[in-house]
C-alpha cells in the first residue's frame, strides 16, 4: 500500500519488520480472538493479524486508506469501518474484545478515556503511544510523571510498558520516541469507587494546579476536619497520593453528599 502521510491525522506509518514482529508476539493473537485495530494505516499490523484471526475489524478515518484496505483484503476477513475512533462504540461488539492500535498521538488521551468507558467489554488493549505518555500512564505515586491520566487509567486497568519503539521504525520519522503498552481491565468486583464521576472530579481538582497543596486544590470540597477524618495531610501535593487514596477521598465525598 502507498499513501502520502497527512499531518492533520498525525500519520506516521510503522515500517520496521522487527518491531512489527515484536508487537505481534506481545499481542499473541489466536484464531478465534475478537479483534479491533485502531488506525491500521498501511496495514503493518493488519496483515500479520489478518493472517491469524478469523475476522479483524479495523477503524480508519482516512478515506483514501480505507479504500486501499478494502481492495487489499478479503472483506469477509478484514471488516473496514471508516470513521473517528473517538465516536466508535466498542462496547457494541460484546464482551472479551481485544483492541490494538498505533494511536494518533494528538488524540491519544481522549481516546484512552473513551476506551476506559468500554473497559467492561474489553479483554485487553495493546496500544502504541508517544513514549512520554506511556511513562505518565505507568508512573507510580511520587513521580513527577504521575498525574490525572495515571490515576484514572490505573484505577481501571493493570498496565505495563512492553517495548520502546525508535523513531526510525516509522515513515516519516516522528519527532518523539514511542512505546507499546498493555492494559488489562481490572475485575469490576475489585473497583471500589462508589461514584466514578466523583472520583474523576476529585482527581481533576487535585491535579489542576500540581504545585499547590491539597489544602488549596481540594479546599473547596474538603474542610480541615475532613482531611483529618481521611488521615490525609492537607499540606501534601496530589502526586504523593495513591490511587487508593483518591478512591477514599471520592467515596468520602460521595457518602457525605448522600447524607
Amino acid at each position: 500500500m502507498q499513501h502520502r502521510p497527512r499531518k492533520r491525522f498525525s500519520q506516521n506509518f510503522l515500517t520496521d519488520a522487527a518491531v512489527i514482529d515484536s508487537i505481534v508476539r506481545e499481542i499473541s493473537p489466536r484464531s478465534d480472538d475478537r479483534v479491533i485495530e485502531i488506525g491500521p494505516g498501511l496495514a503493518a499490523l493488519t496483515g500479520p493479524l489478518a493472517a491469524i484471526v478469523q475476522s479483524l475489524h479495523v477503524i480508519e478515518i482516512d478515506r483514501d486508506i480505507t479504500t486501499q484496505l478494502r481492495t487489499a483484503f478479503d472483506p469477509q476477513k478484514v471488516i473496514v469501518h471508516e470513521g473517528d475512533a473517538l465516536e466508535f462504540d466498542f462496547a457494541a461488539f460484546g464482551p472479551d474484545l481485544r483492541v490494538i492500535g498505533n494511536l494518533p498521538y494528538h488524540i491519544s488521551t481522549p481516546l484512552l478515556f473513551h476506551l476506559r468507558a468500554s473497559a467492561h467489554a474489553l479483554r485487553d488493549v495493546h496500544a502504541m503511544l508517544q513514549k512520554e505518555v506511556v511513562e505518565r500512564i505507568t508512573a507510580p505515586p511520587g513521580s513527577s510523571d504521575y498525574g490525572r491520566l495515571s490515576v484514572m487509567l490505573q484505577y481501571r486497568f493493570e498496565i505495563e510498558s512492553l517495548l520502546d519503539v525508535p523513531r526510525f521504525a516509522f515513515r516519516p520519522q516522528p519527532k518523539v520516541e514511542s512505546a507499546v503498552m498493555r492494559m488489562i481491565p481490572k475485575p469490576v468486583a475489585g473497583l471500589h469507587a462508589r461514584d466514578e464521576s466523583m472520583l474523576e472530579d476529585t482527581v481533576a481538582r487535585a491535579f489542576a494546579q500540581r504545585r499547590k497543596t491539597l489544602r488549596n486544590t481540594l479546599g473547596a470540597v474538603l474542610s480541615p476536619s475532613d482531611f483529618s477524618a481521611l488521615a490525609i495531610d492537607p499540606q501534601a501535593r496530589a502526586q504523593t497520593l495513591s490511587v487508593e487514596d483518591f478512591v477514599r477521598i471520592a467515596n468520602y465525598r460521595s457518602t457525605r453528599a448522600d447524607a
